[in-house]
C-alpha cells in the first residue's frame, strides 16, 4: 500500500467529503490565492484566471471523494487548476511553436545576480507570447519537467526546451530593455 500524504488540514478536506458548506469555504480561502496566482500565470488574463479558478474548485468539490491523499491536497487541486487553464488556452488554439533545433545551454542562468522588481518580473513574464509564457510558468514556477509538459501540452520534448530557452531570452531581453529605459 502506498503512504498516503499528511494534510495538515485534512479534517477540513474530511468535512469537504461529507459535503460541508463551510468547510468548503474554509478550504476555498486557504487555496484561492495560490490557484488563482497558478491559473494566471499560465493564461495572463484575470478575469479568465479568476474564472478558471472558480470552475477548479467547483470541479474539485464535486471529485473530492477521488481524492486518495497520495499527493498533498495543494498538488491535487492545483493539477486541476493548470489542467483547466491549459483547456482554456486549447480553446483559444494557442500555438506552441514546434522547433526542432539543438538547446546550447539550459544551465545558462537567466541574468547576472543584480536586483530587480518582482513587479517588474510579473510585467515581463505577462508581455511574453502565449507559447513561451505558459512553458516558462509549467517548468519554472509549477515544477513540471520537460517530459511532463511536452505531453500535457501536446509537442515534443525538444520544442518544451526551445520554448523554455526563448522564453528566458525574450525575457531577458524585456528586462534589460525596461532597465535601460529606468536609467534614461
Amino acid at each position: 500500500m502506498e503512504a498516503v500524504y499528511k494534510n495538515i488540514h485534512q479534517d477540513v478536506i474530511d468535512r469537504c467529503k461529507s459535503g460541508e458548506r463551510e468547510a468548503q469555504f474554509q478550504l476555498y480561502k486557504l487555496y484561492y490565492k495560490s490557484m488563482y496566482n497558478t491559473s494566471l500565470r499560465i493564461v495572463g488574463n484575470e478575469v479568465e484566471a479568476e474564472d478558471i479558478m472558480q470552475e477548479s474548485f467547483l470541479n474539485a468539490f464535486k471529485k473530492i471523494n477521488t481524492y486518495e491523499g497520495k499527493v498533498s491536497f495543494g498538488a491535487w487541486l492545483k493539477k486541476i487548476v493548470v489542467n483547466r487553464s491549459l483547456d482554456y488556452l486549447k480553446k483559444r488554439k494557442v500555438y506552441f511553436e514546434e522547433i526542432n533545433e539543438k538547446i546550447v545551454d539550459e544551465d545558462n542562468p537567466l541574468m547576472e545576480t543584480r536586483e530587480i522588481d518582482v513587479e517588474k518580473i510579473k510585467k515581463a513574464i505577462s508581455q511574453l507570447p502565449e507559447g513561451y509564457r505558459v512553458v516558462l510558468s509549467l517548468y519554472l514556477l509549477e515544477g513540471y519537467d520537460h517530459d511532463e509538459i511536452s505531453e500535457i501540452l501536446g509537442i515534443s520534448n525538444s520544442s518544451s526546451r526551445s520554448q523554455l530557452l526563448r522564453a528566458k531570452l525574450k525575457l531577458k531581453d524585456y528586462l534589460l530593455k525596461d532597465e535601460v529605459f529606468s536609467i534614461n
